[in-house]
């Protein structure tokens, strides 16, 4: 799989790096998620997300490409240990604006080359940055040789309207005004590779059913949480939703 347009930066000296968190950590992104539609995706997540934190509270957590600030202060309100890892001193400032001074660890580094020991955090998070890079079966395997316990990432999968991604893309992108091109994964592409790693007690949890940009088209949340609980009573969310969160544990 290719991801046209992949966003890549030269970084002090001759080393090419894969940046998108660059992007997912610049306002112009958190726009994406203001008003009521993005306020019921990042509702949807963070319930999500935590369900699958709870059988370790307060543990060490890393953050991959978490400059969005989608997670990581919520997990420090919750008392986790929070390192959020980006690839440029940049993708701090929303962190920076969102949460206390001394209340996280930030490391820029190269995404696909972790500057940490392994199995040193409990769980890795990364939402957000899968479908935007290229070696991301690279990023897949660093971040579960530094976790310890658990890997939790979200990505695109083309069992799902995605399947109309390339027809539909230049219609979402008029629509949407800053939409990026993303990879679409195949519905074993990404828990494969984390069994392959060694991850292999996995859950899965879709998102949606109806595609995000119908949902911001609408731009109401009452539409949204409507149609989604009928999608989740009629089984379609768990054959078909996407965004996928996948939660693999390691497996001893």
């Amino acid at each position: 799989m290719t991801l046209s347009g992949a966003q890549t930066a030269m970084l002090e000296g001759s080393d090419t790096r894969e940046t998108p968190d660059v992007e997912t950590s610049s306002e112009d992104y958190a726009r994406r998620f203001s008003g009521a539609a993005g306020a019921y995706f990042l509702d949807v997540q963070t319930s999500i997300t935590l369900r699958l934190l709870a059988p370790w509270p307060g543990a060490r957590v890393l953050d991959v490409g978490g400059g969005h600030a989608q997670v990581a202060p919520l997990l420090v309100a919750q008392g986790y240990r929070v390192t959020v890892a980006g690839s440029a001193e940049v993708c701090r400032e929303r962190l920076d604006r969102s949460m206390p001074p001394g209340s996280f660890d930030f490391r820029a580094c190269d995404l696909l080359a972790l500057p940490f020991p392994d199995r040193s955090f409990d769980v890795v998070l990364a939402f957000r940055l899968l479908a935007h890079l290229e070696r991301w079966q690279d990023a897949v395997a660093e971040m579960c040789r530094v976790a310890d316990k658990a890997l939790i990432v979200d990505y695109s999968d083309s069992r799902s309207f995605n399947s109309l991604y390339s027809p539909l893309f230049d219609w979402k992108r008029r629509l949407e005004g800053n939409t990026r091109s993303f990879i679409t994964f195949r519905p074993g592409d990404v828990p494969g590779t984390c069994r392959r790693h060694g991850f292999g007690r996995q859950v899965v949890q879709r998102e949606f059913f109806v595609p995000m940009v119908v949902h911001r088209a609408v731009g109401r949340s009452g539409f949204s949480r409507t149609v989604e609980k009928a999608s989740a009573a009629l089984g379609l969310t768990r054959a078909l939703g996407s965004p996928v969160i996948l939660r693999a544990q390691r497996e001893e």
